[in-house]
């Protein structure tokens, strides 16, 4: 992967909605070029699509929280991690080594809303035979930018 490639990343990153003349002035390659590059990335699964940054707080979804969760039947882990991950309340969900089976990032109105995620939707799984949660007091800092500069070695 060349520097120019690696600053469309950097640059799309920061701004999704760069104009196509913007962002091949600030990598010094024609429009033609620049687009050319950008459907590349694409296509080779560099960017995997667009989206607009929302602000929780101003959607009424301003509790966050971690949740860990432990299933002893391994056989149902792929089971529940599909259906947890279809749920609009979920925003991560990752598979852990060590004593639980997933992390869940979730979003809630307030506590009473989490409190009723937990009980309502979890409590649905029987597979799960526990949960400890983590309420975020204050975030300072939450991205989905990558550090593409400092990444070394990209596939092509």
């Amino acid at each position: 992967m060349s520097e120019k490639d690696r600053k469309i990343l950097e640059m799309l990153q920061e701004n999704g909605r760069l104009t196509n003349v913007d962002l091949a002035k600030a990598v010094e390659l024609t429009p033609s070029a620049t687009l050319e590059r950008v459907r590349k990335l694409e296509e080779k699964g560099f960017i995997t699509g667009y989206t607009a940054r929302v602000d929780p707080m101003k959607v009424g979804l301003g509790l966050a929280a971690f949740i860990f969760v432990r299933i002893d039947d391994r056989e149902d882990e792929i089971r529940v991690s599909a259906e947890l991950a279809s749920q609009p309340f979920v925003l991560e969900l990752h598979h852990l080594a060590g004593e639980d089976c997933f992390l869940v990032k979730v979003r809630a109105h307030d506590t009473n809303d989490l409190y009723r995620i937990l009980k309502e939707e979890f409590g649905r799984y029987k597979a799960i035979s526990s949960t400890r949660t983590t309420i975020v007091l204050h975030t300072d800092k939450e991205t989905t930018r990558l550090p593409i500069a400092g990444a070394g070695e990209l596939e092509s």
